[in-house]
């Protein structure tokens, strides 16, 4: 292990770019970011330009570079984590043809049942091979694309690759069309049976509906696609002989980062969206959960994820469009680090929120319930409640969702969680960490410097890749900042409204699909 050489880490998610400089044993040496705009249709869209991705990475980089100019030299690669479930479609020079189609976007859902139908024979298939199959919800990759031929067919007949997030990015490093193991799952058109062997089908390439020359090359995500083009390293002043990683998409990196990559080791992160996944040594699908092992970046694993769709992106709303909404009512235009002073606040309110539940659902669901139609709320509010207690509850009520989530995870690893790596942006919170354990009654491990996690695993994927470590190397170099238990006080009171969330979701389905359909 050579601790004298950096990582150029991307790290691009949702709400906005990070580029880190990071040694091989982990250290982050700097790094800077920059927000990304949300473009959200009427129709139910959700989309970010590539362009603004790419411009937002040479800015990070040259910023970075610029304050540490000698850092350079000690540059072996450049390696990226990057959201996942996105699609661009590019021309033959690389081009973004349009926006991206987000994670979030829900329009192709109708040219997915249009073209599947509900023949049992594809869901048998797609699980055998894949270990899942298109979410009804139209928010993967197999529905945008469907959702292009069918919509945007003059763009269609222009695409040259459809490509993940993490695939455009690295085709701009590189000049290469390729997508990885993780990237390419939800495409639901290759065979994951050989975790090292991931390949397309030809069976559910044509069931796809996607010309087959339309879809990249598949590579590990340890793989090393090239150079740095020369483009790309003059304008960041780099060596032409820097190496580019394939990388990973964020879940993937984030288990590496976590430091939970041995068998059943659990992390959590909280980001925009959240997930908790452990790294298991087979391929198995919970159809009822929403569950599945697939393909991830450490070799003969599988790595189990119960995704929820939106987590931290629930307090951005609260912050964005309740509490500093910009109209008349708006008292200050600029408020710092709005979300340390939301963990005072909800210090101060007793577990429980005095009695008020949200439920988290604001842009549907993935797991364990797959519900598109299903929103959030607040339940049991009295003129005796204040604002803290909705800060409190919205912690609480992301929580809850979290613990749904550990109940069918436990059933599908046959182990019961005792400990949980706590990743993201929302593991900066030491309250959030102590709600966290409180509700799930596990204890909660903060891994220190939480939001670098995801740029810490792609760039020990980089590592891996180089030859530098081995993926048996990472959990000695994690360093954990603090461990949360459950607090028996607050343990009874927690388990009722658990049990209260549950129930609201039963009631309240039948009414968010009349409301929502």
């Amino acid at each position: 292990m050579t601790s004298s050489h950096l990582i150029l880490a991307l790290d691009h998610g949702t709400s906005g770019m990070k580029v880190a400089l990071i040694s091989i044993s982990g250290e982050v040496l700097g790094w800077e970011s920059q927000s990304i705009q949300l473009h959200l249709t009427p129709d139910g869209g959700a989309e970010q330009s590539p362009d603004e991705w790419w411009g937002a990475f040479l800015a990070c980089a040259t910023r970075l570079l610029g304050r540490f100019p000698e850092a350079a030299p000690r540059i072996r690669a450049v390696c990226a984590s990057t959201q996942g479930e996105g699609t661009v479609p590019v021309d033959k020079n690389g081009q973004a043809l349009m926006k991206c189609i987000l994670w979030m976007d829900m329009r192709g859902a109708p040219s997915l049942r249009k073209h599947f139908g509900d023949n049992p024979l594809n869901l048998l298939r797609w699980v055998r091979l894949t270990g899942g199959m298109p979410s009804p919800t139209g928010k993967d990759p197999a529905a945008h694309m469907l959702l292009i031929r069918d919509q945007f067919p003059e763009i269609y007949t222009k695409t040259y690759k459809f490509l993940n997030v993490l695939d455009y990015l690295n085709l701009k490093l590189t000049g290469r069309f390729t997508a990885t193991f993780d990237s390419i799952l939800t495409s639901w058109v290759t065979d994951n049976r050989d975790p090292d062997a991931v390949r397309y089908d030809p069976g559910l390439v044509r069931r796809s509906g996607i010309e087959a020359d339309k879809l990249p090359e598949i590579v590990p995500c340890t793989a090393i696609l090239g150079n740095l083009t020369p483009e790309v390293a003059s304008a960041l002043g780099l060596s032409a002989d820097i190496k580019v990683v394939a990388g990973a998409i964020d879940n993937t990196a984030a288990a590496i980062g976590s430091g939970a990559v041995e068998n059943y080791a659990t992390h959590l992160y909280i980001g925009t969206s959240s997930w908790m996944a452990a790294h298991v040594p087979y391929k198995k699908t919970d159809i009822f959960s929403s569950l599945a092992s697939v393909p991830c970046a450490v070799p003969g694993r599988y790595l189990l994820t119960a995704l929820q769709a939106t987590a931290g992106g629930n307090l951005t709303y609260l912050r964005d469009n309740i509490l500093y909404h910009k109209d008349e009512l708006l008292q200050e235009a600029d408020v710092p680090d709005i979300f340390k002073v939301l963990d005072q606040i909800a210090a101060r309110v007793p577990a429980g929120s005095n009695g008020v539940l949200y439920t988290p659902w604001i842009w549907g669901e993935r797991a364990p319930i797959d519900d598109k139609t299903v929103r959030a709320g607040l339940y049991n509010l009295s003129l005796h409640n204040t604002r803290e207690d909705i800060i409190r509850a919205f912690l609480e009520g992301i929580a809850f969702n979290t613990r749904w989530l550990l109940e069918p995870v436990q059933k599908f690893t046959g182990r019961k969680v005792e400990a949980i790596h706590i990743v993201g942006g929302g593991a900066q919170s030491d309250v959030w960490c102590q709600i966290f354990a409180d509700v799930m009654n596990v204890e909660i491990r903060q891994v220190a410097d939480p939001i670098y996690a995801n740029a810490r695993g792609a760039a020990w994927i980089a590592a891996v890749g180089l030859g530098e470590i081995s993926f048996n190397d990472v959990p000695k170099l994690v360093k954990i900042k603090s461990g949360y238990t459950p607090n028996s006080q607050n343990r009874a009171r927690y388990d009722q409204s658990f049990s209260i969330f549950k129930d609201i979701y039963r009631q309240m389905k039948g009414i968010y699909r009349r409301l929502n359909s």
